[in-house]
């Protein structure tokens, strides 16, 4: 029990402490990143360190919103152009776009050109919070002073000043300027529609359960019952015009902006206005002002057995001895020539 062991052998030896990982350690004998400045003169963008380390925004997000304000303005920023441009998909790109839109460096305004369409402007926001009203392009501030360069091998640690540190903004913040109140624009009212010849109950019925109908085909034409007043004679004076209801739908719907309307009874006005047809040819239901005549049966005078159109049974014209029965289409003749 007392004899050692000899030949078992002895335990490692363990390691100092510290790091001595060759690879963990730079030449300056600094661990982490090491910075390899240049100094730029032409062709370069200054992007604020709240973007470049926002805490929230993805790094899609931040890398998308530091191409969009390199580029220069009026260049196309919408989906379709950047799918183009980088390997991510449209999915992918919408859903970046979105989140610089929450936390203030995207605004996407609609507004309304000449023709009437309704179009979305992209604003790029390099600050949010700091430029609420108008738009003001980042070319256009005075040109920031470059940094110094770092020493070789001693690299500079660049830490944002305390009035710049600020924090996640979430909505563009309203200026605290003191001032007037901005003033309200009145509401526009809708433009004014065709109107039809003949308003029958029957053809604005008709008018009303077309428009009523089109939130069927897309969630943005779903209009109030003041508006769908409104816009009910100019689909009825297309109806008059020998439109059929298919026709009318299809042109109200066909062709709708991609990016939504903000009011969807004037864009529906101006088309019905714009595009109404012309009046149906060869004295079609655009000209007739009083419903159909109804066809009655056939059936037997009581006094000559003569056959004539009526809706009740009786005598024909002949046998009652007047020439002014209303009655219309009368039809006599021996029943013994019929076939």
């Amino acid at each position: 029990m007392d004899t050692k062991n000899l030949s078992v052998p002895s335990h490692a030896k363990s390691r100092f402490a510290g790091d001595k990982h060759p690879k963990r350690r730079s030449s300056s004998g600094v661990s982490g990143v090491v910075h390899d400045n240049t100094r730029h003169t032409t062709r370069f963008t200054v992007i604020g360190n709240h973007l470049a380390q926002h805490p929230e925004l993805s790094l899609l997000a931040i890398g998308l919103s530091v191409h969009i304000q390199s580029l220069p303005a009026g260049a196309r920023v919408d989906i379709k152009t950047l799918t183009a441009r980088f390997p991510e998909g449209a999915d992918r790109i919408a859903a970046a776009l979105r989140e610089l839109e929450t936390h203030g460096y995207l605004r996407r305004p609609r507004e309304r050109t000449p023709a009437g369409r309704i179009v979305t402007r992209t604003v790029s926001c390099n600050r949010p919070g700091h430029h609420t009203e108008g738009h003001t392009d980042r070319r256009a501030e005075p040109e920031p002073q470059p940094e110094p360069e770092s020493q070789p091998g001693h690299p500079t640690h660049h830490s944002p000043a305390p009035e710049q540190r600020a924090p996640a903004p979430t909505r563009p913040a309203h200026p605290t300027a003191p001032g007037p109140p901005p003033k309200r624009t009145p509401r526009k009212p809708l433009p004014a529609v065709p109107q039809p010849a003949y308003k029958g109950p029957g053809l604005l019925q008709a008018a009303t359960e077309l428009l009523a109908g089109l939130r069927r085909h897309d969630p943005d034409l779903l209009l109030s019952a003041c508006d769908t007043a409104h816009l009910a004679p100019g689909v009825a004076a297309w109806l008059e015009r020998d439109a059929s209801p298919t026709a009318v739908r299809h042109a109200l719907i066909s062709d709708l902006p991609p990016e939504g309307m903000r009011r969807p009874a004037a864009f529906l006005a101006h088309r019905l206005t714009a595009q109404l047809p012309p009046p149906a040819p060869f004295g079609g239901p655009a000209t007739r002002t009083e419903p159909l005549r109804v066809r009655h049966p056939l059936r037997n005078c009581d006094g000559c057995d003569r056959g004539f159109r009526s809706p009740q049974p009786g005598l024909c014209r002949d046998c009652a001895g007047t020439g002014t029965d209303p009655l219309p289409a009368i039809l006599c003749g021996s029943a013994a020539n019929w076939p």
